[in-house]
């Protein structure tokens, strides 16, 4: 990370639980703004799915416990957004109304302030729920009954996020007025999910293992990935495997010879893409 602190001096207050929130959040305090995190009560969710987790995304963080439905904790927030250059909030814009933090009324009481609205969907269908899940089942991403690796919608979101609420802190130092922008997850996912929406990782596609080049093999005592599919990785794989011609054929008779951690060593001394998994 570079010394340079483009965010130093900006102060963001965020709502924000779970996951994509936090992640942006972080990103921010990694260039030098001052975050404070609101959260309940009864605190994040996450540190509950996964404390470790909770704990490395929140670092850099200003904790604040206030319960937004009494009178004296929305006393407390409006004037951490007094002084406030951005809000983030992960809630559904109907849930924010009931709040007050309506963008009618944040723009009346913070005629300066930006923020950055995290939903599961675009309008007009912001207040319907989704989660990770639910986004990548849409998208065709599953394959039942295995569950995701990832959650790819939120850590894609996150992303978004943190160059939105860049872009709007920005334009915050160059005097701009105080702007609304809307990140839906499901858009996130739609967004991850281009390699298969264009054919490129599905059944029939160059990245599902249709070349032999690029794709996963069995070896004497586990499996590996091979991915030298740029013609200079493919003719030096060719070349020192000691093959006439690639094949998923000829490939796999030869990678069942070893282990796949000594394939991973033999293609790390060849500069080969080749790991085991």
């Amino acid at each position: 990370m570079s010394d340079f602190k483009p965010l130093a001096g900006m102060r963001i207050v965020t709502l924000a639980l779970n996951v994509p929130g936090p992640l942006a959040a972080k990103r921010w305090c990694d260039f030098g703004a001052t975050v404070i995190k609101v959260e309940p009560p009864e605190g994040d969710p996450l540190e509950i799915y996964s404390a470790e987790w909770y704990h490395d995304v929140n670092i850099g963080q200003q904790k604040r416990r206030i319960n937004l439905k009494t009178a004296e904790g929305k006393e407390a927030l409006a004037q951490l957004l007094s002084t406030a250059d951005l809000l983030l909030t992960a809630q559904r814009p109907a849930a924010l109304e009931r709040l007050g933090l309506g963008w009618d009324e944040l723009q009346n009481s913070y005629p300066k302030i930006n923020h950055i609205v995290i939903v599961g969907y675009p309008v007009p269908n912001e207040n319907e729920a989704g989660h990770d899940l639910t986004y990548q089942a849409s998208l065709g991403l599953l394959t039942p009954p295995t569950m995701p690796k990832t959650l790819v919608a939120d850590m894609a979101g996150a992303e978004r996020a943190a160059l939105e609420g860049m872009a709007l802190l920005m334009a915050r130092k160059a005097g701009e007025k105080g702007q609304q922008v809307f990140i839906p997850l499901s858009e996130a996912a739609d967004y991850m999910a281009q390699p298969l929406s264009y054919g490129l990782t599905s059944e029939t596609g160059l990245l599902a293992g249709n070349v032999p080049e690029y794709a996963l093999y069995e070896t004497a005592n586990g499996w590996l990935a091979l991915a030298a599919l740029e013609p200079h990785f493919s003719a030096r794989l060719k070349q020192e495997l000691g093959l006439s011609e690639l094949s998923h054929q000829t490939v796999a008779e030869k990678l069942k010879q070893k282990t796949a951690t000594e394939w991973a060593v033999w293609a790390k001394q060849r500069d080969i893409p080749l790991v085991s998994l």
